[in-house]
């Protein structure tokens, strides 16, 4: 019994560290709408996922930054999220994918 549980928390901290997302960031000015339009529109590329909307905040706050679940994802996976959120123009400011091993 105690074996599986041992094994059972070794796979639950893997599948943690393996963990990656990848965070969209906007100008100050960009609207709710849009931050929609954009997470709609990236969303569901190969191994990228829009995590859920958080719903104990205000829709506003909930989108300020979009992140999409990318565990899994290789390098090719990141380039067609970045070339799709390039799409929608100068109101994104940028790109930040991070794993769960990152020090940041």
């Amino acid at each position: 019994m105690a074996c599986c549980l041992g094994m059972t928390g070794c796979a639950q901290f893997n599948k943690a560290l393996g963990h990656q997302q990848a965070m969209i960031y906007f100008k100050s000015t960009a609207s709710v709408q849009f931050r929609l339009k954009v997470r709609a529109g990236c969303n569901n590329l190969p191994h990228v996922k829009a995590t859920p909307i958080a719903t104990s905040v205000p829709l506003a706050s909930a989108v300020d930054i979009v992140t999409y679940d990318t565990t899994g994802a290789g390098v090719a996976d990141i380039a067609r999220l970045e070339v799709c959120v390039e799409k929608f123009g100068p109101q994104v400011v940028g790109v930040d994918v991070t794993d769960s091993s990152d020090d940041s």
